[in-house]
Parts: structure tokens; sequence; C-alpha cells
């Protein structure tokens, strides 16, 4: 059986978890480098089995070394489904999942925003006016239908929650999954074909992971195709959905409305005119926390640890379809890890801004 002896992280948790993290490898040399330094990374994962990384897969733990998993504390590996990745041969897994709760939720945020006219109302409020102009039209959730494309974790949480309030729902996924069989199941390897879920949906919901398959999956085609008058749901990722042809069809009423957290290009540009769109709402990538996201991911490393070292088969393991062609992936990291600044600059950057405060600085304070 294989044995974990040496592991590297640069995840970035608080006290509490980096000593979590830290037992759940309790006979291992355990490491911990500041994701920045490079130099020291690819030193320290030469004489390692794991590698747990606050991002993508990097490149300079590519050259020769003792890797068998790598865990990218993260959940999609668009940034790391690269050739030189898969070339290497070693096992790449990630978080998905840690999220699902809120993300399902977040999707029925924006579908309430639209059946509430959540607009109409606050500026009702602002002018102490009782009564909103054409609510008598206004059509709640249940008894319409709801099409989630993709059927992961986020998917799968959102059809029972969709379920619970009275929506009748289709999915489209790639492959066969086991239960929902109140859900009208679509599978893309039984030759199902999307259309009928853009056809039939008053609310388009994707959850769908970001790949080559699933690149601009709803533009022009899929517009025409679109039951008139349907709102759309991005909490997937921006690439998904061809910016050009989502503006037009909110412009011309093919949408009623659309609520987006992920866009093509982040963040979204001032200029855009979706900023403007009566029928659009906006969120900025960000989703409220699950009460405990760290410790959600210790417990998927967790269990990867106990299969590893079962010889078990990994969860959340990278695969060659993640691979997303053109830079059209995006690396919610990339940013900051692929910046290319010196140690010393980074080191002057407000990290606990971006990443959270850790609360330590040396990990003596939890080691």
């Amino acid at each position: 059986m294989p044995k974990i002896n040496k592991v590297v992280t640069t995840v970035w948790y608080n006290k509490k978890n980096m000593y979590s993290l830290r037992r759940v490898f309790p006979k291992a040399q355990f490491v911990y480098v500041d994701f920045y330094d490079k130099e020291k990374l690819s030193e320290e994962v030469k004489d390692a089995d794991v590698c747990i990384l606050l991002g993508d897969v990097d490149n300079c733990i590519l050259g020769e070394n003792t890797l068998k998993w790598i865990h990218c504390d993260h959940a999609g590996l668009n940034g790391s489904a690269r050739p030189e990745v898969f070339a290497r041969g070693i096992p790449v897994t990630g978080a998905a999942g840690r999220s699902a709760p809120v993300l399902a939720e977040h999707a029925i945020y924006f579908m309430l925003q639209s059946c509430y006219h959540t607009r109409d109302l606050l500026r009702a409020q602002d002018e102490c006016r009782w009564g909103v102009e054409g609510s008598e039209k206004w059509r709640g959730l249940y008894g319409r239908t709801a099409g989630i494309v993709g059927l992961g974790h986020t998917g799968k949480m959102l059809c029972e929650r969709l379920r619970a309030l009275g929506m009748e729902i289709i999915t489209y996924n790639r492959s066969e999954v086991a239960g929902f069989d109140y859900a009208k199941k679509l599978t893309a390897q039984k030759g199902d074909s999307l259309d009928e879920l853009l056809e039939c949906s008053d609310f388009v919901i994707l959850t769908v992971a970001l790949t080559d398959a699933t690149f601009h999956l709803i533009g022009k085609e899929a517009f025409e195709i679109i039951k008139k008058g349907a709102f759309l749901v991005n909490i997937s990722r921006g690439g998904v959905v061809d910016t050009d042809a989502l503006i037009e069809a909110l412009s011309d009423g093919t949408l009623s409305g659309a609520g987006l957290d992920v866009f093509e290009e982040q963040p979204l540009s001032a200029d855009s005119p979706l900023w403007k769109m009566s029928n659009v709402y906006i969120t900025p990538h960000i989703t409220p926390q699950v009460p405990d996201r760290q410790a959600a991911s210790i417990e998927i490393i967790r269990e990867n640890a106990r299969r590893f070292e079962a010889d078990e088969p990994l969860m959340n393991l990278m695969r060659e379809s993640d691979a997303v062609s053109g830079g059209k992936a995006e690396g919610g990291w990339a940013r900051l890890m692929n910046s290319n600044l010196p140690k010393s600059e980074i080191e002057k950057l407000p990290l606990d801004k971006f990443l959270g405060a850790r609360g330590w600085k040396d990990p003596s304070e939890w080691m």
C-alpha cells in the first residue's frame, strides 16, 4: 500500500484549520511554504509524496520530484488541466462540493429576484410608495419549470431545493446520475440534446464545469431555441455563456432577464452594458460562505488521504475533459499566483484582504 511520508502545503488557512490539516497526516513530515515562494516550494517537493496547493498546479512543482498526489484547494481545475501537468502523470484533485449548499442558494436568490422584481420593490420602498405597477402579473417559482445544466455537487443540491419549492425540473448532464427520478433527466452520453431543456424551461440555471465541450454552450444558437422570456442564471463559469449573444438576447426580449455571478472577463469592465440593464442582477463572483469552508476542504483531503493509502480511486480527480484550450480557462487565482511579482513585492500586498485573515505568522503556532 502507498504511504504518505512527506506533505508540502501552501494553503491559507486559519490557525485552527492548519492544525486540523496537519493532523490529517499524523505520521508524515509536514512542511508549510508561502504560495509565492516558488524556489522553496520546488525544493521541498523534491522528496515529497503529497502537495496541497492554495491555487492551481504551478510549473515549479513539475520538475524532478517524488510527488504522487497534488491537491488544489478550490473547485475548478481548468487552470491545472494543462498538457504539461497530465504529462507528469501525477493525480490532481480539487475541492469541488465544499460550497455546493450556498451555491444552490445563490441560484435561487437570482431566481427570486426575478420573481419578486427586486429593483421595482426597492425603488417603491425608497420612494415610500405603496404598490408596484404590473405586480398582478408576477409569478413565483411554484409550478414553473427549472432547467439545470450540470448535475454535479451544486446541481444536485439545487435540484433538491427546487423540488421542495414545487418546481418542475429538467436536468442535462454529460453522463447518467443515479437518483433524482422526480426530474426529467437528459444525458449527453445517451444522445439527448440540450434543446428540450432550453425549449421548456422558465429558468435555465448553469452549474456545469467549463471545458472545451461547454465553452459558449449558451450562445447564439441556444438563444434561438430558448423559451421566450426565460430567465438565465449563471453560477458556473463565465465562458459557458457567449457574452455578446447574451447581451443581444437580453436586449431583444428573448430573455426576461439574467442573474450572473461569473463573466468571461473578470472583473467585469465598467463599460459592459450588463451593468446598466434593468433586467440583469449581478454579483461579483462572490457567494456567502458555508459555516466553515476550510473545514469542508479538510474533510475532502482527509477522505482522499485515506483513499490514497488504501490504493482506492481519489475523489474530485482531474480529468482530461477538464482542459480548456486557447486561454479560455478562468484561473481564479491566476493573477495572484502567476503574477511573476518578486517575493518581496507580494509580501507587501494586503494578502489577508484577498485571501482572508489567517491569524498566524509562523507555522510553529499550529504545527
